[in-house]
């Protein structure tokens, strides 16, 4: 026992040497558990920002301006008016604006007439998500805008309209009560770097083995297979470890400010056993690989599924009824329920325990397939 780990640990040392004297892959962990994650969290906004807005206004009158007026920075930048609807046709097919806001003639004089009136609102839906997000915003002001003529015109004062009954809909946010986005694209972002690593290292590990012709000569060695192909696991998980803690203590916690409600340990044991678990597809994607190039190659190929089924980009509500079953044999989707409920909700075990018992029989079963597919490589 006492040799079987000597020659474990000599091997693990050996693993982390190789590693340290490679500088294209220390340059990869360098960037991507830094700049990669620090881009991902100050570059992407699920808010609306300077939508840009041409306006048609056909009745010039100080009702048209008051309403254009309320398309304000920082969610819309008004970019002026138009001379005619075909002008902001052509702006909208170029993508100059993404917004086009016509106002009909005689506008005042139907407001102050107590008819009703309508506007005309023509958004660029390319970016679905930025279209839905300044449609809503532009409906809630013109019928703010509405609700105010309305008022206006009755007559009722500011005291008046408090004293009257209404219903108030008054919201809680958990968890993240300002919605900060950098928060969860910070730390999806280092999940998703953990996941691409994870099949990444320990394949390039075993597979500068077969490049360099070293294969044969531990194939002959009196190492089992395991004791090959774990220290290579072993050494990159703590590799994957290292810069998660960079990644933490140097971007996520001093720049975005994202909180630590939960167990820092728990969260890196979770991480290891993660690693552990998705390290076996990149022991598969070796025993199919001759170099690394076919490595990387397939790791888009794994990577890809894992991050569609994880719920990371699509709430597991939103999909189909037959990916939303799919979704447990990705191992990100459980590593996200665990990481976010550690990180911002301050889980523990307690409440976590069934997520860690799914990753952990997933990661065994998939690690079991991967050391057995690559130790035929040995027979």
């Amino acid at each position: 026992m006492r040799l079987w780990w000597l020659r474990m640990r000599v091997m693990t040392a050996k693993e982390l040497l190789q590693l340290s004297r490679d500088p294209v892959l220390l340059i990869i962990l360098a960037w991507f558990f830094t700049a990669d994650i620090y881009i991902a969290g100050s570059g992407i906004s699920m808010d609306l920002r300077h939508a840009s807005l041409a306006v048609l206004d056909r009745d010039r009158s100080e009702a048209s301006r008051e309403l254009i007026q309320r398309f304000r920075p920082p969610y819309f930048e008004y970019q002026g008016e138009l001379s005619s609807g075909r002008q902001g046709i052509r702006r909208l097919d170029r993508g100059t604006s993404m917004l086009v806001l016509e106002i009909p003639p005689h506008f005042e004089r139907d407001l102050e007439a107590g008819r009703s009136t309508a506007v005309q609102l023509q958004v660029d839906t390319t970016n679905t998500v930025l279209g839905t997000l300044a449609t809503g915003y532009a409906a809630r002001i013109v019928a703010r805008y509405g609700e105010d003529r309305v008022l206006d015109r009755l007559g009722v004062t500011d005291q008046q309209l408090a004293a009257m009954p209404r219903i108030e809909a008054r919201q809680r946010v958990w968890y993240n009560p300002n919605q900060v986005d950098p928060w969860f694209m910070s730390i999806s972002e280092l999940m998703t770097v953990i996941t691409m690593l994870s099949l990444m290292l320990p394949a390039a590990a075993a597979v500068r083995e077969k490049e360099r012709g070293t294969i044969e000569q531990l194939a002959v060695s009196p190492l089992t297979p395991f004791q090959i192909l774990f220290p290579k696991v072993i050494a990159m998980t703590l590799a994957i470890l290292a810069g998660t803690a960079v990644a933490l203590f140097l971007i996520l916690f001093p720049v975005f400010h994202v909180p630590l409600k939960g167990s820092l340990s728990l969260f890196f044991a979770v991480t290891a056993l993660y690693v552990l678990a998705v390290s076996g597809l990149g022991l598969f994607i070796a025993s199919i690989s001759r170099n690394l190039g076919q490595v990387s190659m397939l790791v888009i190929v794994v990577l890809m599924p894992m991050l569609l089924l994880s719920g990371a980009w699509t709430p597991p509500e939103a999909m189909p009824a037959l990916l939303r079953h799919l979704m447990v044999i990705s191992p990100l989707y459980w590593f996200i329920e665990l990481g976010y409920g550690i990180l911002l909700k301050g889980a523990g075990l307690a409440v976590l325990w069934d997520s860690v018992i799914g990753l952990s029989l997933l990661g065994a079963a998939i690690f079991g397939f991967g050391v057995m597919r690559f130790r035929r490589q040995f027979g």
